[in-house]
């Protein structure tokens, strides 16, 4: 029976926030990450009331992601370099080569490229964060034999996909709500619309015979803002 072997760590490189127009071939890893780090930082304003004992953080935002491990380059022969990379070099051109995919400015975007870590559940967009290369290992002319980088990444979201996520309650957009026990058609309104009197609009809109007596459990779609007022 055939042993397949274990799936590789590969990023691959944009020149775009939308991660559509890919850089360069995906660099794939010699050997996978031992273990990962990954953290999520959220940001509160530090409040105090004036006499009181202790501070009270106010929420302010979901700051970042950020996930970080070490990679390892050994060209000593003991693993097979990966594809498309040779141990001519050393580990001198993997490094190289991922140092110009993730860490080096590219001229037509004034910025390093954008990446995509993929690897089993890890599906990460990010940019390079940091990067530190230790060599531990060489051969008498000095070429590097093996290396551990330290490398950490900041997630990376476009301004367009934040203006979508902050805006996915915003009244301009269709709501379709499940109506709970206490909910009433106006204090619907209210909450989707911030003005409760759309409540006529919304009830002709789902073919509602009574707006006063909507059951628990029935599903009412919440037009854009201009089609419940129409």
């Amino acid at each position: 029976m055939p042993v397949t072997a274990p799936a590789k760590m590969v990023i691959t490189a944009y020149s775009d926030p939308g991660f559509s127009s890919q850089v360069g071939e995906p660099f794939t890893v010699w050997i996978n990450p031992a273990s990962y780090t990954h953290s999520t930082n959220i940001s509160y304003n530090d409040r105090q009331a004036q006499g009181s004992s202790g501070p009270s953080p106010e929420f302010n935002r979901v700051a970042r992601e950020e996930v970080s491990f070490e990679l390892v380059f050994d060209a000593t022969g003991v693993i097979p370099p990966a594809q498309g990379q040779s141990y001519t070099n050393g580990v001198a051109d993997a490094i190289a080569q991922f140092t110009t995919l993730a860490a080096t400015l590219n001229g037509d975007i004034h910025s390093p490229n954008y990446l995509i870590l993929a690897w089993a559940q890890l599906q990460f967009q990010c940019v390079l964060a940091s990067m530190n290369v230790n060599y531990t290992l060489f051969r008498p002319d000095g070429t590097p034999l093996r290396a551990k980088v330290a490398v950490s990444f900041q997630s990376y979201t476009s301004e367009t996909q934040l203006a979508k996520e902050e805006n996915k309650n915003s009244p301009d957009m269709t709501h379709l709500i499940t109506v709970q026990a206490g909910d009433t058609l106006p204090l619907l309104c209210y909450q989707v619309y911030g003005d409760s009197s759309y409540y006529r609009g919304v009830a002709d809109f789902n073919r509602l015979l009574s707006f006063r007596n909507v059951p628990p459990g029935t599903q009412l779609l919440f037009p854009p803002l201009s089609g419940a007022s129409a």
